[in-house]
């Protein structure tokens, strides 16, 4: 029987303008489920949006819901679906692929030209209080799995295909280059994997002592000392002259122009860089002699592909704790209270969740 829902959505019409609307969600179709929203987790990209309505080429020309680090209830399923039941709790990872063409085909889903990713224009995200979405990209969570968690797979994901992309091994020396919410969930995903030395850089004490808490053996504040200066003592090893210490495998997480710079310059003679976070400006100086005299992998990374069932074997095993992460805390009807708040005070927050 075909049920229509008043869902209370909270869409973007212009830089800063948030109105409350009632939109009308359908039953899922085949192979769909409806989800009632639980918790949305406020991402940097929400944040663009909101205050600078793009991102790169991606531009707010209509209105927009926000949104995509998402969990929630099963409220109903539709035709065909098999894996999920009314009732089950869930994390709904916010990109669907075309599935057909060759990057998906490939198992490179993440590139595939025809994704339909939640909060990025012209798709809605998931800030409402319900969303249809289709069955193979909503996971179910067990018991000990909180909804805070299950909504922050999203960066975690990120994290691990970041790993995955650095190709980290077991012994391995690490740096992230921003403590923020991806630096931590990367820095959890290496030490999942095995790297031993795990340096976290940031200008905020109090992400410094975050990243401490889940997993960081050593930090950096880049206001007080020379990062460089700093990893090369922390990775000096016998046999290795010291001008040619560094770490095996280096993540710009930050996304500024500074943190570019240092991640190329922090991994050793054959070490990796992964650029995770994206600069404001897409064109960066860089010093790419040195980068190819020092035989240096730079490698890019796109949001993930296949990493959810692994972050959330990761949190239900205990490996990475996503909870901790989660430093405020405000009700749907103070969503822009949210979003003002992550905005302006990163020296005292980390990850802003908002409550359904």
């Amino acid at each position: 029987m075909n049920q229509t829902l008043q869902s209370k959505t909270i869409v973007l019409h212009a830089i800063r303008d948030l109105r409350w609307e009632t939109r009308e969600v359908g039953s899922p179709g085949p192979l769909e489920v409806r989800v009632r929203i639980a918790r949305i987790g406020v991402c940097g990209s929400d944040l663009h949006y909101y205050t600078h309505g793009r991102i790169g080429d991606f531009v707010v020309n209509a209105p927009l819901v926000l949104g995509h680090e998402a969990s929630g209830t099963v409220e109903a399923v539709g035709q065909d679906v098999t894996r999920l039941k009314v009732g089950d709790r869930v994390a709904l990872e916010p990109g669907v692929p075309c599935r057909r063409c060759g990057y998906c085909k490939r198992g490179k889903y993440n590139l595939c030209p025809k994704m339909r990713f939640m909060a990025t224009p012209p798709v809605d995200g998931a800030l409402s209080e319900y969303v249809v979405w289709p069955e193979d990209f909503a996971f179910k969570i067990p018991e000990n799995v909180s909804f805070e968690a299950a909504a922050l797979l999203e960066p975690l994901a990120v994290g691990v295909w970041a790993v995955k992309r650095g190709g980290v091994a077991v012994g391995d020396s690490i740096v992230v280059m921003g403590a923020g919410p991806i630096g931590c969930t990367t820095l959890q995903a290496a030490k999942a994997a095995g790297a031993t030395v795990r340096i976290a850089v940031d200008l905020e004490p109090f992400r410094l002592e975050m990243a401490r808490k889940v997993g960081a053996t050593h930090t950096v504040n880049a206001r007080e000392e020379d990062v460089l200066e700093r990893i090369r003592d922390i990775t000096a090893q016998d046999g290795f002259p010291r001008t040619h210490a560094g770490v095996d495998v280096a993540f710009e997480t930050a996304g500024s122009v500074a943190t570019c710079r240092l991640s190329i310059a922090a991994p050793r003679p054959g070490g990796v860089t992964v650029l995770v976070g994206l600069p404001p400006n897409p064109l960066v100086e860089l010093d790419i002699v040195s980068a190819a005299s020092r035989e240096i992998d730079l490698r890019g990374l796109f949001r993930y592909a296949n990493c959810y069932p692994a972050a959330l074997e990761l949190v239900a095993s205990g490996a990475v704790d996503l909870d901790i992460l989660v430093t405020q805390r405000y009700p749907f009807d103070h969503t822009k209270d949210a979003l003002e708040f992550a905005q302006h005070d990163k020296s005292s927050s980390l990850k802003v969740m908002i409550e359904f």
